[in-house]
């Protein structure tokens, strides 16, 4: 049976970059499919005789009537057995924003005289139901295009199966919340290698502030909650039939602890027996 990737999210975010590195890999890959159709593109996948395993569909783009009507077309496939993942871009309304305006195109949904960001926040409501239903929600806000093909293939192209597959991400608070976390947790509360004259420089890949971080009895206490706590959602959220699981950690600026921890994390859900990929996202800041 065919394999489907639905690639939905807001205009700016990146779909034709994450389809054409889709494409590249040998996936199928449509684009604006009217949703009345889907069925006809599984019943020709499906054929013993059908050359096409892996099919993309490059949805949303038709407008309100589109998005709704492609709920239940996803039911539908999802219905007949078919392995359906749901991967939705999204960035802030700032950076979306700021692409338009470089590129100097129209959005697709037109508002009157709302101008650019009023667009934005249209479509963005008209997409809420189909991004809160998605398996994994990619925030390329701060990725450029090699970090978004990059980010792309790790998340399709593990081959996991039905099993949950797992990634852990650092991050700043002042950056801003990655918008593509399921489990947000904070570890400001530790002391700040920031302020050691010595370690500021470093990050929380270098052996110095890792002994800085861990050595505290806060961060020893704050990883054996996090133990109970995996012990319980994980195995749950397998159960569930969740495809992808994103957890981030924060810290003020995204550089020392919140890094230490994120790896710590990531060793304690391979305790757990899933492999989780593990991102820095404001190391290099």
């Amino acid at each position: 049976m065919a394999e489907y990737l639905l690639l939905v999210g807001m205009s700016g975010a990146g779909r034709s970059t994450a389809a054409a590195t889709l494409e590249d890999r040998g996936w199928f890959v449509i684009d604006n499919l009217p949703p009345s159709l889907l069925g006809k593109v599984a019943e020709l996948a499906n054929q013993p005789t059908g050359e096409y395993h892996r099919v993309c569909l490059v949805a949303g783009r038709g407008g309100y009537e589109a998005i709704v009507d492609l709920r239940p077309a996803i039911d539908g496939l999802r219905a007949s057995g078919a392995r359906v993942r749901v991967l939705c871009l999204d960035a802030s309304d700032e950076v979306l924003v700021r692409r338009f305006e470089g590129s100097r195109r129209r959005h697709p949904v037109e508002v009157g005289e709302g101008g650019v960001l009023e667009s934005i926040r249209q479509e963005r409501e008209m997409l809420r139901e189909l991004r809160d239903d998605a398996d994994v929600v990619i925030d390329t806000s701060e990725l450029n295009v090699h970090d978004l093909r990059d980010r792309v293939l790790e998340l399709v192209e593990r081959g996991s199966g039905d099993a949950l597959e797992t990634a852990v991400i650092s991050f700043g608070f002042k950056h801003g919340l990655p918008l593509d976390a399921d489990v947000v947790l904070d570890c400001r509360f530790l002391p700040n290698p920031h302020w050691v004259p010595e370690l500021r420089p470093l990050t929380g890949l270098d052996d110095e502030v890792r002994t800085y971080v861990l050595s505290t009895k806060e961060a020893t206490e704050l990883l054996e909650r996090i133990d109970s706590l995996f012990d319980l959602v994980l195995s749950a959220y397998a159960r569930e039939g969740k495809s992808y699981l994103s957890i981030a950690i924060g810290c003020t600026g995204g550089r020392h602890r919140s890094v230490v921890l994120a790896e710590e994390l990531a060793e304690l859900v391979r305790r757990h027996g899933f492999n989780p990929t593990v991102h820095h996202r404001d190391l290099s800041r």
